[in-house]
């Protein structure tokens, strides 16, 4: 796992693992553990799935060579408001990207450490013990 700042302000969790390294053999099999994990959380909810690869190519829009397949798995850990602008950094998303011969599995800080945390615990458990 690695954190980096995108575009110099975006706390960005990235982990990248071989198809060697895990049993998923498509984005969309992560997906749907990733999405078993939120359902399974006490305060997670699911909000959809967003085929980014399709979107982007559906629009002609530049894909990166490397990539085979992009999905934006979108979930809220949201149980208080405390103010307006807790909105603005709400909700979560998991990127996922499938490539020749790795997976990349990216996501923002929570605004609460534990929550990204247990993000960090998901994105690791995808891996091989």
């Amino acid at each position: 796992m690695t954190q980096s700042k995108f575009k110099e302000k975006y706390s960005i969790n990235s982990l990248v693992i071989g198809k060697d390294e895990t049993t998923f053999t498509s984005a969309k099999e992560i997906e749907a553990s990733l999405k078993a994990k939120i359902d399974a959380h006490p305060v997670a909810k699911y909000i959809a799935t967003f085929d980014n690869f399709e979107h982007t190519s559906n629009v002609n829009g530049e894909i990166h060579d490397e990539i085979n397949s992009a999905i934006a798995l979108i979930f809220c850990f949201g149980k208080a408001i405390p103010t307006p602008k807790m909105l603005a950094i709400r909700p979560r998303t998991f990127g996922i990207c499938e490539l020749e011969n790795s997976f990349s599995i990216d996501f923002m800080d929570a605004p609460a450490d534990d929550l990204t945390n247990i993000m960090i615990t998901w994105a690791k458990e995808l891996k091989n013990k």
